[in-house]
Protein backbone atom coordinates (compact mmCIF):
# COMPACT_ATOMS: atom_id res chain seq x y z
CA UNK A 1 0.00 0.00 0.00
CA UNK A 2 2.79 2.49 0.79
CA UNK A 3 4.49 2.07 -2.58
CA UNK A 4 1.18 2.70 -4.34
CA UNK A 5 0.53 5.69 -2.09
CA UNK A 6 3.90 7.18 -3.07
CA UNK A 7 3.00 6.69 -6.73
CA UNK A 8 -0.37 8.34 -6.12
CA UNK A 9 1.46 11.26 -4.52
CA UNK A 10 3.28 11.74 -7.83
CA UNK A 11 6.50 9.74 -7.58
CA UNK A 12 7.45 7.50 -10.48
CA UNK A 13 8.95 4.03 -9.94
CA UNK A 14 12.55 5.29 -9.85
CA UNK A 15 11.66 8.05 -7.40
CA UNK A 16 9.85 5.57 -5.17
CA UNK A 17 12.95 3.37 -5.18
CA UNK A 18 15.19 6.34 -4.36
CA UNK A 19 12.92 7.42 -1.49
CA UNK A 20 12.90 3.91 -0.04
CA UNK A 21 16.67 3.51 -0.34
CA UNK A 22 17.18 6.86 1.41
CA UNK A 23 14.58 6.12 4.10
CA UNK A 24 13.78 2.40 4.38
CA UNK A 25 11.67 2.97 7.52
CA UNK A 26 9.10 4.44 5.16
CA UNK A 27 7.96 0.92 4.34
CA UNK A 28 7.86 -0.36 7.89
CA UNK A 29 7.29 1.75 10.90
CA UNK A 30 5.01 4.52 9.68
CA UNK A 31 1.26 4.28 9.35
CA UNK A 32 -0.29 5.71 6.19
CA UNK A 33 -3.27 7.11 8.05
CA UNK A 34 -1.56 8.34 11.21
CA UNK A 35 1.83 9.46 9.90
CA UNK A 36 2.31 9.70 6.15
CA UNK A 37 -0.98 11.19 5.00
CA UNK A 38 -0.97 13.92 7.69
CA UNK A 39 2.55 14.97 6.64
CA UNK A 40 1.48 15.13 3.00
CA UNK A 41 -1.50 17.27 3.94
CA UNK A 42 0.71 19.48 6.11
CA UNK A 43 3.06 20.12 3.17
CA UNK A 44 0.09 21.02 0.96
CA UNK A 45 -1.37 23.27 3.66
CA UNK A 46 2.01 24.98 3.92
CA UNK A 47 1.59 25.88 0.26
CA UNK A 48 3.56 23.31 -1.72
CA UNK A 49 1.90 22.09 -4.90
CA UNK A 50 1.74 18.42 -5.88
CA UNK A 51 5.00 18.49 -7.86
CA UNK A 52 6.84 20.29 -5.06
CA UNK A 53 5.57 17.75 -2.52
CA UNK A 54 6.71 14.83 -4.67
CA UNK A 55 10.13 16.42 -5.19
CA UNK A 56 10.47 17.13 -1.47
CA UNK A 57 9.74 13.49 -0.67
CA UNK A 58 12.36 12.31 -3.17
CA UNK A 59 14.98 14.76 -1.90
CA UNK A 60 14.29 14.21 1.80
CA UNK A 61 11.97 11.25 2.39
CA UNK A 62 12.71 11.18 6.11
CA UNK A 63 10.66 14.35 6.42
CA UNK A 64 7.66 12.00 6.38
CA UNK A 65 8.99 10.58 9.64
CA UNK A 66 9.31 13.92 11.39
CA UNK A 67 6.82 14.90 14.06
CA UNK A 68 4.39 17.67 13.22
CA UNK A 69 4.35 18.88 16.82
CA UNK A 70 8.04 18.46 17.67
CA UNK A 71 9.75 19.23 14.36
CA UNK A 72 7.73 20.64 11.50
CA UNK A 73 5.41 23.18 13.10
CA UNK A 74 8.08 24.66 15.42
CA UNK A 75 10.60 25.00 12.57
CA UNK A 76 8.14 26.81 10.36
CA UNK A 77 7.06 29.01 13.26
CA UNK A 78 10.71 29.83 13.98
CA UNK A 79 11.20 30.91 10.37
CA UNK A 80 8.09 33.10 10.64
CA UNK A 81 9.37 34.54 13.91
CA UNK A 82 12.60 35.47 12.11
CA UNK A 83 10.63 37.47 9.56
CA UNK A 84 10.24 35.02 6.70
CA UNK A 85 6.98 35.23 4.79
CA UNK A 86 5.03 32.07 4.07
CA UNK A 87 5.81 32.36 0.37
CA UNK A 88 9.53 32.48 1.18
CA UNK A 89 9.22 29.44 3.44
CA UNK A 90 7.38 27.49 0.75
CA UNK A 91 10.06 28.38 -1.80
CA UNK A 92 12.85 27.38 0.57
CA UNK A 93 11.19 24.09 1.53
CA UNK A 94 10.48 23.28 -2.12
CA UNK A 95 14.15 23.78 -3.03
CA UNK A 96 15.69 22.41 0.16
CA UNK A 97 13.28 20.28 2.20
CA UNK A 98 16.13 19.35 4.55
CA UNK A 99 15.49 22.80 6.04
CA UNK A 100 12.73 21.11 7.99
Amino acid sequence: PKVQWLKNVGLDELQVAIAIVKFPHLLGSYSLENNLKPKLQWLKNLGLDDLQVANAIVKFPSLLGLSLEINLNPKVQSLRDHGFKDSQIVGAVARFPQLL
